[in-house]
């Protein structure tokens, strides 16, 4: 995507930044906007002196413009179980006006467009591994539904603007991704279990530990998320790591990575948490001739100098 001008929404949180990098990186200019409800400055201060990004913080539920751009990926929205429940009406109104105003920029600059959507679409799901074509098994009014739904609208918003207006757009369905830069405390997996043993406390598995995950590596994920924004799909592409690993066998890797001797205790499991949870990849796989390289282990270990800081941090 060289020399292209790219509009990040959600440009300071974890996969935001993130991405922000490969664009620059592949030569594009680079526009991020984040109000920082759960994003984080610290993620783009490398930036600081790159001429070819630029940052505002600004609200995206409220109408906007920056001017023309060439591609506009839709990254805004609290993605953490902690941070959705704590913002349940703002993640909903981001997911929709949000994803509403971010496609009206697309259509007015005749831009290509990109919705980070996920996993979640499926819910707690009947069918396993999980397709694109799986419609799902979701509550709509749990807990966890202002997240769920809220993605769930955003993906009936693309496909609308594309079917009414002609905007060229793509849908990724991210799977659980984890590396530096994710938040310490969001009560994601691997984010809880590396600070719980690097602190030496106990480590919390939620249920028996036999629920299963699939996470994929920041990296990995960003590489397929930009092959597809270069692609001609308008579906749904699920982006994951298609290695299952029960939670309880997660716990023991960081153990093991640690080194730590923290006894594991068993909480009870949160209201409509997925007792299953693998992509299955045969569409990102033939389409885009991506499949992820870094396993698990590889990328704990790639991981722990940033998870070491955060505990440094949180002791200051």
């Amino acid at each position: 995507m060289a020399e292209q001008t790219i509009l990040v929404t959600g440009a300071a949180g974890f996969l935001g930044s993130h991405l922000c990098d490969a664009l620059l990186a592949g030569g594009a200019r680079v526009m991020g906007v984040d109000n920082l409800a759960t994003g984080n400055l610290a993620n783009l201060e490398h930036l600081h002196t790159e001429s070819r990004f630029a940052f505002e913080e600004r609200d995206i539920t409220q109408p906007f413009d920056v001017g023309a751009v060439d591609f506009v990926f839709n990254f805004a929205s609290p993605a953490s179980p902690v941070d959705y429940m704590r913002l349940g009406v703002e993640t909903l109104l981001v997911g929709s006006a949000g994803t509403l105003n971010a496609l009206e920029i697309a259509k007015k600059h005749g831009a290509g467009f990109l919705q980070a959507s996920t996993s979640e679409c499926y819910g707690d799901p009947e069918v396993h591994p999980q397709v694109e074509t799986y419609w799902g098994n979701v509550n709509p009014i749990g807990p966890r539904s202002v997240y769920d739904e809220s993605k769930r609208f955003s993906e009936a918003a693309v496909m609308a603007y594309h079917r009414y207006y002609g905007v060229k757009t793509h849908m990724v369905r991210i799977f659980n991704t984890y590396g530096p830069r994710l938040q310490p405390n969001d009560g994601r997996v691997i984010s809880n279990l590396m600070m719980q043993a690097l602190r030496g406390e106990a480590l919390t598995v939620y249920g028996d530990g036999s629920q299963t995950r699939s996470f994929c590596y920041v990296s990995d994920l960003i590489e397929g998320i930009v092959r597809l924004a270069k692609s001609d799909e308008v579906l749904p592409v699920n982006i994951g790591n298609p290695t299952e690993w029960t939670i309880l066998e997660c716990a023991k890797e960081v153990q093991k990575l640690v080194g730590a001797k923290s006894e594991i205790v068993f909480k009870p499991l949160p209201q409509d948490d997925p007792r299953q949870r693998k992509p299955d990849i045969t569409k990102a796989k033939k389409l885009l001739g991506w499949e992820p390289k870094v396993a698990l282990r590889e990328g704990l270990g790639m991981s722990l100098d940033y998870f070491k800081k955060q505990v440094v941090n949180s002791k200051a």
